[in-house]
């Protein structure tokens, strides 16, 4: 809705269709870190570290699902946003990360649902994992059986473990 009258302001385009909160988004920009960006599309996971510049953010470094196919072994026939792929996208993202010079950063999961296990903090217990210090609150992130994926078959646990493995040997 457009605003009417000498006393109305009209609202940010990117509020008025719902993209950006920006009063969540104000909050991450004064803690002063980096922010470690997470956001799931209809066919990847993609984690970003990305820093405040006065001409706008600046990606920093960017592990998407597709990535884990071409870099480090994930089979082709695997989802690339599920919550495996998910932890070991935020995995390889912390491991970039850590091997780019950044230490922490604050967790930016957009206008995502944050409910309890989901696949954004599948790619933040990733990234803590891989050694990023990020603030959270261990009762979010999703057990073990789900980031290995015994919760989709039996033989997923290998695949996950193998291509841990690889980005380990990648930093």
């Amino acid at each position: 809705m457009m605003a009417r009258g000498p006393r109305q302001r009209n609202q940010y385009r990117r509020r008025r269709s719902g993209e950006t909160d920006y009063s969540r988004r104000l909050k991450l920009l004064k803690s002063g870190n980096s922010r470690a960006v997470v956001r799931v599309s209809n066919t990847r996971v993609v984690c970003q570290v990305v820093s405040w510049k006065a001409d706008g953010d600046k990606v920093e470094l960017s592990v998407t699902g597709d990535d884990l196919v071409a870099r480090y072994g994930w089979p082709e026939s695997n989802s690339r946003k599920n919550i495996p792929a998910s932890y070991l996208t935020g995995f390889a993202l912390g491991k970039a990360a850590i091997a780019a010079g950044h230490d922490e950063a604050v967790l930016d999961i957009g206008l995502a649902a944050s409910s309890n296990g989901n696949r954004v903090f599948a790619a933040l217990k990733g990234m803590v994992d891989a050694g990023l210090e990020i603030p959270h609150g261990e009762s979010v992130l999703p057990g073990e059986d789900r980031l290995n994926g015994a919760h989709i078959d039996d033989s997923y646990a290998s695949v996950v473990e193998a291509t841990k493995t690889k980005i380990e040997e990648a930093f």
